[in-house]
């Protein structure tokens, strides 16, 4: 069913197919949450649901030997798309700070939880690393900037996929922990004051924006941009390996979670 011909809320949807999904998969899905610019809080007027889960199989399916497949892909139409992660993946995944895993496990829009992923996230959180999770998103910054931001006519979300990483960068080398989803708390917390205006205009502009609509290019954000990639690419190169190497307490929290 395609949200446009559903007569209830995405809210309702999401929850419809993520039940047709536990029934036809035969697995328990622990958590449920918006992924991207909806819960970055810059979506256009076009953009779609993107929505990300973690789900766990009975336990004697992680003790045959056949290979096994860690994800489901649901997607549904151009208005919504429903994937997931399996629990071994995401453990293993936490166990490399994995920048995206972080970000679905503190996403303001939660369509579902469970006390299980509470306890599984608690125990997480010990394997953040900064140096890891900051080159994560410098890449990212790096990449979209140099392959969307610097014709004369820009799509002005990308100053988006550029902005948040680095703030994202910023907000870990302040504080130390997972930055928050939501592009404003970044913007209110660690944005420098001088820049905040035009930020403002920015998010105005993007939300009333179609999602393939260009503009002339920002070339104060831009020298803003270029100054700070240039930084943190020296500043986490310098920075020693934090990462945790030890699996005990994702492995037992594995074996004995209880489903």
């Amino acid at each position: 069913m395609k949200y446009r011909d559903f007569e209830g809320s995405i809210e309702e949807l999401v929850a419809l197919k993520l039940k047709e999904i536990e029934e036809k998969e035969h697995v328990t899905i622990l958590h449920a949450v918006e992924s991207g610019s909806r819960a970055w809080g810059f979506a256009s007027p076009d953009s779609d649901y993107d929505v990300r889960f973690i789900y766990v199989r009975p336990q004697h399916y992680y003790l045959e030997l056949q290979p096994k497949q860690d994800f489901i892909d649901w997607a549904l139409d151009e208005t919504l798309d429903i994937n997931g992660w399996d629990l071994s993946k995401t453990l293993q995944h936490f166990h490399k700070s994995n920048a995206t895993l972080f970000e679905w496990a503190t996403s303001p829009i939660v369509y579902y939880t469970t006390p299980e992923w509470q306890k599984i996230y608690r125990i997480s959180k010990r394997y953040f690393s900064c140096k890891s999770t900051m080159y994560h998103y410098y890449g990212t910054a790096r990449k979209n900037y140099h392959e969307h931001l610097t014709d004369d006519l820009v799509k002005y979300k990308k100053y988006f996929y550029v902005l948040r990483p680095i703030l994202a960068c910023k907000w870990i080398e302040k504080k130390a922990c997972p930055p928050p989803v939501l592009f404003q708390e970044l913007v209110d917390e660690i944005l420098e004051s001088e820049y905040k205006e035009i930020m403002h205009q920015l998010v105005n502009a993007k939300m009333q924006m179609a999602e393939s609509e260009k503009a002339p290019r920002i070339d104060r954000l831009n020298t803003y941009i270029e100054k700070q990639l240039a930084y943190y690419k020296e500043s986490i190169d310098a920075m020693t390996d934090d990462r945790t190497a030890d699996w005990t307490a994702l492995n037992t929290l594995f074996i004995n979670l209880n489903i």
